[in-house]
């Protein structure tokens, strides 16, 4: 690992399987999905098998306070030693890999792998560091996965850096020079269900091609007064918990020994936000026990004061979509509202009330959820093109407020990297 200490990033050593695994059933999709459908998981299991698999290392949160999440716990870094000491994993030395995922909704989605820096990372709302949080953490979904990190010797990483490049100075040009140069993928497959393609290119560090990377992203980060160049895209309570789980650490070692320490650098997929591969997805909210006309009845109360109007064909201001089976879809729109963003709004209201909700990506799966005893909630996206402007300008947006793609688009676990 080499560390770029004024990029608040390194460039790591990475872990790939061994010639000849499958990796179709290595590779699972982001522990973070299908959080209410346990049998997208179960198919994840079944297509795994007794192959060797990232299911094996990572806890879905589907299984989070049920029997599942204390078995897994006590399993997980078992395997991950049994992995390394069989030679499962292999290291490929100190480098990036350039990531080009396909899936149905579009042709290509180019990334990086690299390490980000915990000591440039913040997920406090109004900090000023190069590596920021872009909505509210969720507190309780750290300590689950801080208890993984403090046991196994591996992390897996579903986490995606965003970086403004309009000009492709980075990872669209590392991609070009590596065509030119005739590199092949170091890996390349099909991923479970139905979720489309990824190869992977390895770059080795100290090549023109990595120096290149490097070039770009200095002066993407010269060009910002701000100090900012790193946004977290996905998997913010990921690398809130390799942050929470580098501090409980750090202080038993010396200062010599805090500089390259493999914890403190996280494994991640950095992004540009301009990729055309790259949508930007709202984050749908079910909530439980409720039904439709009941939510709409508080919703109704809650925003009196905000200039509501209930399935109005008015195009201004705010608004957010009701929807439940067996009923039309209600729009619900607000002249006034008390936050920025609907889905600001509607957390207001559902934390008021203290409502039970999840946090859904994909209206299918909102609709699927929202039964006569549930009700969805639809929102609006963000605009990816003004996204760093405001999170510079307004800190960080509501917890759980956007998606990167649709759930089957999210990052697949397939790269991994010692944190002992």
């Amino acid at each position: 690992m080499r560390t770029i200490s004024d990029l608040g990033f390194a460039v790591p050593d990475i872990l790939l399987p061994q010639q000849g695994t499958d990796l179709k059933k290595w590779a699972v999709i982001a522990c973070d999905q299908y959080t209410s459908e346990p049998e997208y998981w179960e198919n994840v299991s079944k297509e795994a098998g007794d192959a060797p698999s990232t299911l094996n290392l990572v806890l879905p949160e589907v299984y989070l306070g049920t029997e599942k999440e204390t078995e897994k716990l006590g399993s997980i870094a078992d395997t991950a030693k049994r992995y390394l000491d069989e030679g499962i994993l292999k290291n490929l030395g100190t480098g990036f890999i350039l990531t080009d995922r396909a899936t149905e909704l579009h042709p290509s989605r180019k990334g990086l792998m690299a390490a980000i820096d915990l000591e440039g990372y913040s997920f406090e709302p109004g900090n000023k560091n190069i590596c920021r949080a872009t909505e509210g953490t969720v507190l309780s979904r750290i300590p689950p996965r801080v208890r993984i990190r403090a046991n196994s010797p591996l992390e897996l990483p579903h986490i995606m850096i965003l970086i403004d490049d309009p000009e492709g100075l980075t990872i669209e040009k590392a991609f070009d020079m590596a065509g030119k140069e005739g590199l092949k993928p170091l890996y390349d497959t099909d991923l479970m269900l139905g979720s489309g393609h990824i190869s992977g290119t390895f770059i080795p560090d100290g090549s023109p091609i990595a120096d290149s990377i490097i070039n770009g992203l200095s002066t993407l980060r010269s060009r910002n007064a701000d100090g900012l160049l790193f946004l977290v895209g996905d998997g913010n309570h990921s690398l809130a918990s390799a942050k929470a789980h580098w501090e409980n650490i750090r202080e038993g070692l010396s200062d010599e020994e805090r500089k390259n320490h493999p914890a403190r650098y996280a494994l991640a997929e950095i992004v540009n936000i301009h990729d055309k591969g790259l949508d930007f997805e709202p984050i749908h909210r079910v909530v439980f026990n409720i039904s439709s006309e009941e939510f709409i009845a508080k919703a109704n109360e809650y925003f009196k004061n905000n200039g509501i109007e209930i399935d109005s064909a008015s195009e201004g201001g705010q608004s957010f979509i009701v929807v439940t089976e067996g009923a039309d879809d209600v729009k619900i729109s607000l002249s006034e509202p008390p936050h920025t963003l609907a889905i600001g709004s509607v957390q207001m209201m559902i934390d008021s009330l203290n409502l039970e909700c999840d946090y859904i990506h994909g209206e299918d799966s909102v609709r699927k959820l929202a039964t006569k005893g549930n009700t969805g909630i639809l929102v609006p996206a963000i605009s990816k093109d003004t996204f760093f402007g405001t999170v510079e300008k307004e800190g960080v947006f509501p917890r759980k407020t956007f998606s990167m793609g649709e759930a089957f688009e999210k990052r697949f676990y397939l790269e991994a990297k010692k944190i002992e």
